[in-house]
């Protein structure tokens, strides 16, 4: 990032935004862009990019047969195939990350004079991806709220809900190496203004 005085036009501020699962990341995330920031979800350039007609169906279909149709890839049936096999899921992210990191190329090109964009990925600990950023905001909850919120979502099993839990670096662990932490045990409101006070505190920090 050029400093004050610097050659050329000052480079924008990478917030990397990621927290585990039903803590509200998603939530955040909208607001981030309801207040104008450039917002790149890497979970959503995964679905199109295995969806009708994506670039990777075919890739995918070629590594795991009968995991794609009409529709594109079948999730629950690719689920079914990586999870819990760490051979197959490495398969899987070689065909699935070199394409999401160009696509993230593309938007930084695209959104160049922006002065924060937000790169929003649920997994940016577990898979090192804070190298990427500049600043991390995790979105976080307490356990019991966290909990309530996952096994309500429809076919979530406590079962279910804990082996994704292992999977994930914990939480108290991701807010301790956070630069910024987004609170969502509280009202829509309340959470914006989080927001939004993040966003006057760097925007304080870019005029230094």
């Amino acid at each position: 990032m050029s400093g004050p005085g610097g050659e050329g036009r000052r480079k924008p501020l990478i917030l990397g935004l990621t927290g585990s699962i039903g803590m509200g990341k998603s939530t955040v995330a909208e607001m981030f862009e309801a207040a104008g920031v450039p917002v790149f979800d890497a979970d959503a350039e995964v679905h199109a990019l295995q969806g009708p007609g994506g670039a990777l169906v075919d890739a995918i279909e070629a590594a795991f047969p009968g995991s794609t149709g009409p529709g594109g890839v079948r999730r629950e049936a690719l689920g079914q195939a990586v999870f819990g096999n760490s051979e197959a899921l490495a398969r899987l992210e070689r065909i699935v990350h070199p394409a999401v990191a160009e696509r993230r190329a593309l938007f930084l090109l695209e959104h160049a004079g922006a002065p924060v964009i937000v790169f929003d990925i649920p997994l940016l600990f577990e898979k090192d991806g804070q190298d990427a950023v500049d600043r991390v905001v995790v979105v976080s909850a307490p356990p019991e709220v966290q909990r309530a919120r996952v096994l309500a979502r429809p076919g979530m099993t406590a079962e279910r809900f804990a082996q994704i839990l292992a999977l994930q670096v914990p939480d108290a662990e991701k807010r301790a190496r956070a630069d910024y932490v987004i609170h969502t045990d509280r009202t829509l409101g309340e959470t914006r203004r989080q927001v939004e006070a993040l966003l006057r505190k760097l925007a304080d920090y870019r005029t230094l």
